[in-house]
């Protein structure tokens, strides 16, 4: 049975598509179940003899195999491309290897395309595409008989037009046949409320190779200063062991309730997973799995954590978007990729909901500059607002050492709010933590002590 929202948009699907218009995008916010809702219209489609075949397409394998089988189910066939089947299932990168034989497939018959997280593909025209769009336009947007576009966060970090949509001018805001927002998901229950910890630091201490020791009050005011990155940051051992502990408390509060939750962490690199996981199996007694892009068998592992009673899933490039996981109710953001895209796409991973007690989602992340921004705005589906944040009542100083909490009052307890305008806030951190400031480097510095952590909870949609 669809829910209410996979219904709505079926119908307004059916009805666009009968105006003998071709493209329908639906955006729908992470978790929501915008696969079934795609199965659902293909059925339709099929069983009014409008369309002869249907091919997916999806920017990983994990997303491919999971839109496989949720149409093959629904449309009770083979969905694997062969024959007798009634379509199958691709990477957005298999369109490279498709041969003008195969494109004809789309000229000589009905077909359905559907494209989930269409934001990956590039380009209103030949001239501005990027390489997935580039395919799309030269080969299925004048050729398919319907297309299907999905997405739950539509925009691009480099400020492109997604394929295929159109926007309004003036305002160039994309323009969706369907909205399913977060704020519609929480209130229908078919997603977890989230909760956003924004951890921060009250006294940093940092050696420069001059043996100068500077001291910063947040991390906000360390990164604006040219001696460390914020990739030096997140690979500190005193930083990541306060994260994990925090993120390990609450899912073991969780799991009293769910024996089964797991939790997430994004790593920043390879060696950053392995470092991750020591630290989470030797020193704080957990069961962990990595995956990484280096992995030949990664998906089977995704697939053996998400039925598993495995602690946790540390993962780099492999689990993000449209990675179904609902045992997932804790994260710690620990990527240095500090896009908007991406962490709205990191947070989708704990929302899905399913049959346990417990529905809580807590993502654990830094309070840097841009990070902070995203978290405030996170109701927004095309940010433009602000929302509520609530400092928590007490400040964690954690001991390495001695793994254990401390609690001091915090400096500042007073809610804060947070209106910046959408800009093109995505960028991506060198590691190394030399850096080029008036066109010369500063000298290398280096993370010495830290002070007294403390966390901002932010709830987005938490009524006043």
């Amino acid at each position: 049975m669809l829910r209410q929202w996979q219904q709505e948009c079926f119908q307004e699907a059916r009805k666009h598509y009968s105006e003998l218009n071709k493209h329908f995008l639906c955006l729908a916010t992470p978790g929501a179940g915008k696969t079934v809702l795609a199965s659902e219209i293909a059925a339709y489609l099929i069983d009014k003899d409008k369309i002869d075949f249907v091919i997916c397409f999806s920017p990983s394998t994990e997303i491919s195999n999971g839109m496989r089988r949720t149409f093959s189910k629904r449309l009770n066939c083979n969905f694997d491309g062969v024959i007798g089947s009634i379509g199958c299932s691709y990477t957005y990168q298999n369109m490279r290897f498709f041969n003008d034989d195969y494109w004809k497939l789309l000229k000589n018959n009905r077909v359905l395309v559907v494209f989930d997280e269409i934001h990956h593909c590039a380009g209103s025209s030949n001239e501005d595409t990027n390489m997935w769009g580039e395919d799309i336009i030269k080969n299925i947007q004048d050729n398919a008989s319907y297309t299907l576009a999905l997405t739950g966060t539509p925009w691009r970090s480099d400020l492109l037009p997604i394929t295929l949509a159109t926007y309004s001018d003036p305002g160039n805001k994309i323009q969706c046949n369907y909205i399913y927002s977060l704020q519609q998901a929480v209130n229908d229950g078919v997603c977890r409320n989230p909760k956003i910890v924004l951890i921060d630091n009250e006294e940093i201490s940092v050696t420069t190779q001059a043996q100068e020791t500077r001291i910063f009050r947040s991390l906000k005011a360390l990164l604006k200063a040219p001696l460390v990155s914020y990739q030096d940051l997140i690979t500190h051992d005193a930083v990541i062991q306060y994260i994990l502990a925090k993120g390990c408390h609450k899912l073991s509060e969780i799991r009293r309730l769910n024996p089964d939750a797991g939790g997430l962490i994004v790593a920043s690199s390879v060696d950053h997973a392995q470092k991750i996981l020591t630290l989470l199996t030797e020193k704080l007694q957990q069961t962990a799995v990595i995956v990484t892009y280096k992995e030949q068998n990664s998906s089977d592992k995704i697939k053996y954590f998400r039925c598993s009673n495995t602690q946790w899933i540390v993962s780099v490039g492999m689990v993000s978007e449209g990675t179904d996981i609902p045992r997932l109710q804790v994260c710690c953001h620990l990527s240095r990729v500090k896009t908007e895209l991406y962490f709205r796409q990191v947070l989708g991973r704990i929302l899905r909901v399913n049959n346990s007690m417990n529905q809580e989602a807590w993502l654990f992340t830094f309070a840097e500059e841009k990070l902070s921004i995203f978290a405030n705005r996170i109701e927004q589906e095309l940010p433009d607002a602000c929302v509520l944040v609530r400092s928590n009542e007490a400040t964690s100083r954690f001991d390495i050492a001695a793994n254990a909490y401390k609690t001091t009052p915090l400096l500042d307890n007073s809610p804060t709010s947070v209106n910046t305008p959408l800009n093109d806030l995505s960028f991506q951190e060198k590691s190394s933590n030399t850096q080029i400031v008036n066109g010369t480097s500063s000298p290398p510095a280096y993370l010495k002590n830290f002070g007294g952590f403390r966390e901002k909870l932010i709830e987005a949609f938490t009524s006043i």
